[in-house]
């Protein structure tokens, strides 16, 4: 019967932290979100060339594999 008053305090408190959380959220991104809105882009980061190497394996050679009449009967 008493509980109620705990229970109303725990979801204020809860509601309190999401809120907080979501003002920090917008306050951090702001700028990006503002010129979202506005259709502009945002850019804060430098692009820089990274050079990638690819060395493919040599490929192995493959024969067929010829199959057994006992492998074609547990298929």
């Amino acid at each position: 019967m008493k509980l109620a008053p705990f229970a109303t305090l725990a979801f204020l408190a809860t509601l309190w932290f999401v809120a907080k959380l979501a003002l920090e959220a917008i306050a951090a991104d702001g700028g990006k979100i503002v010129a979202a809105l506005q259709g502009r882009s945002v850019s804060t980061q430098v692009m820089c060339p990274v050079s990638v190497r690819f060395q493919p394996r040599a490929e192995a050679v493959r024969r067929p594999l010829r199959a057994q009449p006992e492998w074609r009967a547990a298929a």
